[in-house]
This record gives structure tokens, C-alpha cells and sequence, in this order.
């Protein structure tokens, strides 16, 4: 007994002398210091990452509902768009009719054409009716033609040509003119200077009035200076009277273009009380009717 013991305890000596310098066995604790600093370096970098992706998630989610939703919100802002256009256009009081403005005019005044025209001023500009205005307009005699437009926020602008005359004619007690296309428009308290009157006939209608100012119209500045008067017997019977009381027969307002250029030749080529440029390929003079 007393020999074994020694025995053992050399042998426990010896396994604890074994184990203390070996390896550390399965139940010994262990020393985490080192391992723990790496771990939180890599939960940080895994949760910046897990925010990233969320982040990238987050933008694609709201990019797919943009993409639904962006044609409503076009909708909305397109009705909203057409709501505020209506309402300004035919509600406001800021696109309400306030000024008529008259332009080209001298014979007519400004109150007599707009009283003509009759635009509702306090009316929506654009309910104006344009056409109407500028018919009323246009059916005045001194008118030759007319242009009504919107001048927005406020007004309506009439511009106006008016006739022009080129002959005074005498008709019921009255000196009228007569314009280029054959119209009477207004009156003469006497006849202007070196303007042509014109004298119809008995048997001189509306036609050969327009007859006449057709050739009045047709004669070059110089030559018109130097007419007295027109006699208009019917459409192809005019005849020009200088003021030298030359006569020169006209006939028609056919071609009378060149009958212009063939009578300044042969008033200057000629002396002669009348001649005859009716058929202007073969003018006459003559020293009778």
C-alpha cells in the first residue's frame, strides 16, 4: 500500500505537468479578446451594406409607383390646366372687352364706327363675334374694306381702309365721290381741284357711272390734271373733256390702259378739237364731231 501510493501520486503529478503544458482541453474557457474586435468591424460593414440595400430597394419601389403614377398626375395638372384656361378665357374679368380701338379712318370717326360696329363692351373677348362686327362696318358706303381682331387681355382693334375718290358726280342736288370701282360715298360742299366731274346722261345708270370711273381711274396723273369733265352718254359712249375743251371719245372702259397711253401720244403728236381713241389699236381726230 505504501509503495503505490507515491506511484499515483508521481503519476498525478505527471498528468497535471502534462496538461498544463499541453494543449488547453475541451472545458477550459477561452480567451475571446482578440476574436470579439474583428466581429464588430464586420457587423458594421454588414450593416451598412443591409442599409444600402434597403436604401436601393426603397428607390425602386418608388420608381415602379412613379411610373404608375406619373400619367395620373399628368391627368390632374392637364384638367387643372384646362379648368384655370376656361375660367380666364370665359369667366375672368381680366379678358373682358374694355377698349374698341379705331385705326385708318378720316372720313368717319371713331364713335360713328364704333356705334356701327355695336361690340358689348363688358362682353368675354373671346365671345366677341368678329364677323358681325366687321360686316356692320363694312356695309358703310366710305368703308372699302375692314379688319376686326381680339387684342388681348382687352380690346378690339377695327382697322379701316376707306374708299378714295377719283371723280365727283352731281347727282339729286348733291356732289358725291366716286371711287375707283364706281361707288358713291361721300359728299363735296364744291368740287375739288383737279378732280374730274363726271356728268351722266339721262339714259346713264349705275354701270356706266362705274363705267366711268374705270377710265377716270385708268388716265395717268398728268392727262387727269387736264380733264375738265367726263359725259357718260351710256356704258360704251364716254367721251373726256380737257379743259382746253378739246374732246377726245372714249367709248368703253375696255383696254382703257392703253387708250391712256395712246391718247397722251396723240394730244402731244396732233392739234386737233377732237379725237377718237375707241378703238385704241386705230386712233382718229377730226376737226367735227
Amino acid at each position: 500500500m505504501d509503495r503505490e501510493a507515491p506511484e499515483r501520486g508521481a503519476r498525478d503529478a505527471g498528468g497535471t505537468t502534462s496538461t498544463g503544458s499541453g494543449e488547453p482541453g475541451a472545458g477550459a474557457p477561452r480567451d475571446d479578446t482578440g476574436s470579439g474586435v474583428g466581429g464588430s468591424k464586420h457587423d458594421a460593414r454588414r450593416n451598412r451594406s443591409e442599409r444600402r440595400t434597403r436604401r436601393r430597394f426603397a428607390r425602386r419601389q418608388w420608381a415602379r409607383r412613379w411610373l404608375s403614377l406619373r400619367y395620373v398626375v399628368a391627368a390632374l395638372l392637364l384638367l387643372a390646366l384646362l379648368a384655370t384656361s376656361v375660367h380666364l378665357v370665359f369667366f375672368s374679368t381680366r379678358l373682358q372687352v374694355k377698349r374698341v380701338e379705331v385705326v385708318g379712318n378720316s372720313l368717319l370717326s371713331d364713335g360713328r364706327i364704333r356705334e356701327v360696329a355695336d361690340v358689348p363692351v363688358g362682353d368675354q373677348l373671346a365671345l366677341v363675334d368678329l364677323g358681325r362686327a366687321g360686316a356692320r362696318v363694312g356695309s358703310l358706303a366710305e368703308v372699302e374694306s375692314v379688319d376686326v381682331t381680339r387684342t388681348w387681355p382687352d380690346a378690339v382693334r377695327i382697322s379701316v381702309v376707306e374708299r378714295t375718290a377719283v371723280a365727283v358726280v352731281e347727282l339729286a342736288g348733291r356732289l358725291r365721290g366716286l371711287d375707283a370701282d364706281g361707288v358713291v360715298f361721300r359728299d363735296y360742299e364744291t368740287v375739288p381741284r383737279q378732280m374730274p366731274r363726271v356728268r351722266p346722261g339721262a339714259n346713264a345708270g349705275t354701270d356706266a357711272l362705274r363705267e366711268a370711273a374705270t377710265v377716270v381711274s385708268a388716265l395717268p396723273e398728268d392727262l387727269v390734271t387736264r380733264v375738265d369733265h367726263v359725259e357718260v352718254a351710256t356704258v360704251d359712249q364716254i367721251t373726256l373733256v380737257l379743259r382746253d375743251k378739246r374732246q377726245v371719245l372714249w367709248g368703253s372702259a375696255e383696254e382703257s390702259q392703253l387708250k391712256a397711253q395712246v391718247v397722251d401720244k396723240l394730244l402731244a403728236a396732233q392739234r386737233a378739237p377732237y379725237y377718237d381713241v375707241s378703238v385704241p389699236g386705230n386712233p382718229t381726230y377730226r376737226t367735227t364731231p
